[in-house]
């Protein structure tokens, strides 16, 4: 894989990454509306867990999921690369949301 697919593929993972946690982030903010009346029982707490354990699958697909079928299939090389391109891509974009708060 030549160096420009490498950049396209991680920042296309990277922007799917960020979509995702803006989606999570989306809901958790909106929360308290769509479940106006808080219960107390267990239902909250599973709910919390199935969505951690949904977010790790979906995350690490896309983070890891390239680069590691590329380990496999025997381009080492290209899938550290690939992962370490999509890691700085994910690193930017956090940037971009701290400076964005700050001046906002």
């Amino acid at each position: 894989m030549d160096s420009k697919k490498l950049f396209t593929t991680s920042f296309r993972n990277a922007l799917a990454t960020a979509l995702y946690i803006v989606l999570i982030a989306l809901f958790f903010s909106n929360v308290e509306t769509i479940f106006s009346e808080p219960k107390d029982n267990f239902l909250a707490p599973t709910f919390m867990l199935l969505l951690f354990v949904i977010s790790a699958a979906v995350t690490g697909f896309l983070v890891i999921g390239k680069p590691a079928m590329m380990y496999v299939n025997g381009e080492k090389t290209e899938a550290v690369k690939l992962f370490l391109y999509t890691i700085g891509w994910l690193a930017i974009m956090a940037l971009i949301v701290i400076v964005s708060i700050t001046i906002l």
